[in-house]
């Protein structure tokens, strides 16, 4: 008996040295927190005019704005070229199929062609370069518009400070009101710097006709210009080409063009729609989209603006005097015409 209590009391202290020496069962892992999603860039597309996205003026300012904001913001940016205006809708239609956040049509020859887009696609965000639907425009659609005729005035006193023959010549694109302003704004500062300065105008009807460009500023050269203003795109590349060949000076639209003819391109008007793209984009990324009205960009917005190499050939003191109606224009103390019926009552 005594053995048999003996067996099974070691049997228990083993039992129970085993029991103790067990691993713990494991803790219950905690529960994950799910990543939060990235959030997704926003998209902002353009669909260029024929001038196209290297045509070394208001094109190209408005994608270097958007590849800028795609640097900065982090958007994803993107294009497509039109290389006649039957293309304006299609591209228009092929970007609203990839629904980005906002599409822009650049310039005011797409005007037609965004208002349609936008009627049918209530809920995609438009805008447009160089239009104002006035109190038409679509809630979905933002029109920009530029005081060209700002940065044309300067341009224009610049080339009646300059001319040696008292002939300059104004090329516009296509005879539409928004090309009429640079024209007006340019003669009024010709004849604020010059009263007996001939301006010399014609219109070539295409913003994509760079040949047709170069003819109208050999003619006007050969006609005394001896400074041609151009507001005419692509078009008016084929002018500055005039401008190299014949030793004449040209000035330049939308963009700092001297890199075009460095001996030859005094100055340019800039269009700053780099700018303006850019500054939209910010809002569309901050949530902000000011739909069915329009904005204005002009000296006092940094919209506007004569090119930072014009000191490479416009002498010191008329770059001063240059700046002193800049100030005046941003004050409001000169109105610079920008229509021909104000340019007609404009005394300076």
């Amino acid at each position: 008996m005594k053995k048999y209590v003996a067996v099974l009391m070691a049997v228990m202290m083993v039992a129970a040295l085993f029991t103790g020496c067990a691993p713990a069962a494991p803790a219950a892992a905690p529960a994950e927190t799910p990543a939060a999603p990235a959030a997704k860039a926003v998209a902002i597309a353009m669909v260029t005019d024929v001038g196209g996205v290297n045509d070394q003026s208001f094109n190209q300012s408005a994608w270097e704005g958007l590849q800028k904001a795609q640097k900065d913001l982090s958007i994803k940016a993107s294009y497509l070229e039109s290389k006649q205006e039957a293309d304006y809708a299609a591209n228009l239609s092929t970007l609203t199929d990839q629904k980005p956040d906002l599409i822009w049509g650049i310039g005011f020859m797409m005007a037609n062609a965004v208002a349609d887009a936008a009627k049918n696609n209530p809920d995609q965000k438009y805008a447009i370069i160089d239009n104002s639907y006035g109190d038409k425009t679509p809630k979905n659609v933002l029109g920009v518009t530029f005081k060209a005729q700002e940065s044309s005035f300067l341009v224009g006193y610049i080339a009646g400070k300059m001319t040696k023959t008292n002939k300059v010549g104004f090329l516009g694109g296509m005879d539409f009101p928004i090309i009429q302003n640079f024209e007006y704004g340019f003669k009024a500062g010709v004849k604020a710097a010059n009263p007996n300065c001939v301006v010399l105008s014609q219109y070539a009807g295409s913003f994509a006709d760079a040949a047709k460009g170069k003819s109208i500023g050999e003619k006007m050269y050969l006609d005394g210009a001896d400074i041609i203003f151009h507001a005419a795109g692509a078009t008016g590349n084929g002018m500055i080409e005039a401008a190299k060949e014949k030793g004449k000076f040209a000035i330049g639209v939308d963009k700092d063009q001297n890199s075009l003819a460095p001996d030859n391109v005094i100055t340019s008007a800039m269009k700053r729609v780099d700018n303006a793209i850019y500054a939209v984009s910010k809002d569309m990324k901050d949530g902000k989209f000011a739909g069915g009205t329009t904005v204005s960009y002009g000296l006092a917005e940094g919209g506007v603006d004569i090119a930072p190499t014009s000191d490479k050939h416009v002498p010191k003191d008329v770059l001063d005097q240059v700046q002193q109606l800049k100030d005046k224009i941003i004050k409001g103390e000169i109105k610079v015409p920008a229509t021909k019926d104000e340019f007609a009552s404009f005394k300076f």
